[in-house]
């Protein structure tokens, strides 16, 4: 078992989500992604605490030692960003940094588009802001890949996706977590598969796991997920055209607070949308974009993947708002 931090049950937004904690001064937020935990940002923990913060890494609700309520609905965007801002009234702040990787990213974009005054500065990994669109994600990922499998239309059915990846976890986080790393020849997203295949299959499961991931990391994450299993983050998936409905106010919403995006060049997230820079299209809508860096060979794990280099520019970016 990998050495723990300190946690907290903290309530907040009508749910109790488990919250590692470390470090005084101002308050900064790491939130996740899927399919991960707090976990995921073990390597950054200590370097931002060491930069001066008050360092909070929730498990997202849904997973592992957080609250996992049931509805769908319970994971639309809306509560997700009360989840953060009731964070930060529970330490008793007025604003916090927020960091965000993968879901997490728009977590910390919409929140920070929507409520500036909370927040003293955004950084995202993996997913670039975008305002709303004319359509919902859904709907555009949809007429994207009508003809090809698109994991997040596989995901819409409840209970198709969690019954493939609850029978054999150990199996379907080292496929998901290799095919999404930068370390696969093709990555998870191939242009060849059927519409009608399930997620894991053609994605290959290494003899040999990368070293970024280790068997001790890799069985932290299997036993948080044997406990809360996958319904609750696989509905943040389910709620694209909810999203779209209820925060009209993304319209043309740009980015005022200072802001710091990090990706991994070989991230299949940045290639989601054919023809487009989603990278470029993000810096008309961002307003003080102080950092903007692609890590080559890296892939979609990247605070994991390229501990050093994402903890140096993290470190910088905290380093500018002094």
């Amino acid at each position: 078992m990998p050495s723990l931090p300190r946690f907290e049950l903290i309530a907040t937004n009508g749910i109790r989500l488990r919250c590692a904690v470390e470090g005084e001064g101002p308050l900064a937020i790491l939130v996740h992604g899927w399919p991960e935990s707090w976990y995921s940002w073990r390597h950054q923990i200590a370097s931002i605490r060491d930069a001066g913060y008050r360092v909070v890494v929730p498990d997202v609700r849904g997973y592992g030692g957080s609250d996992k309520p049931a509805a769908v609905e319970a994971y639309d965007m809306a509560s997700l960003i009360g989840d953060v801002l009731g964070l930060i009234d529970h330490f008793g702040e007025k604003q916090a940094v927020l960091i965000g990787h993968d879901w997490g990213a728009p977590v910390v974009w919409n929140t920070t588009a929507l409520h500036p005054d909370r927040i003293r500065a955004v950084a995202a990994l993996s997913v670039p802001y975008s305002p709303r669109g004319k359509v919902s994600s859904i709907e555009l990922w949809r007429l994207i890949y009508a003809d090809r499998f698109f994991y997040q239309i596989y995901f819409q059915e409840p209970g198709v996706a969690e019954a493939e990846f609850e029978a054999d976890i150990r199996t379907s986080l080292r496929k998901i977590y290799y095919g999404g790393s930068g370390d696969i020849a093709k990555g998870m997203f191939r242009i060849d598969k059927s519409p009608d295949a399930r997620m894991l299959d053609s994605l290959p499961d290494p003899d040999v796991f990368p070293a970024w991931l280790t068997a001790e990391d890799l069985d932290y994450y299997i036993s948080e997920f044997e406990g809360s299993g996958f319904r609750g983050p696989l509905n943040r998936y389910r709620n694209q055209q909810r999203d779209w409905e209820q925060l009209p106010a993304l319209n043309g919403a740009r980015i005022t607070r200072p802001a710091c995006f990090i990706a991994g060049s070989r991230d299949g997230v940045l290639r989601f949308v054919p023809n487009v820079d989603l990278v470029e299209n993000m810096k008309r809508w961002v307003d003080d974009l102080r950092i903007c860096e692609i890590i080559e060979g890296a892939g979609h794990w990247i605070q994991q993947e390229r501990v050093e280099r994402v903890n140096a520019l993290l470190v910088k970016f905290l380093a500018t708002l002094r």
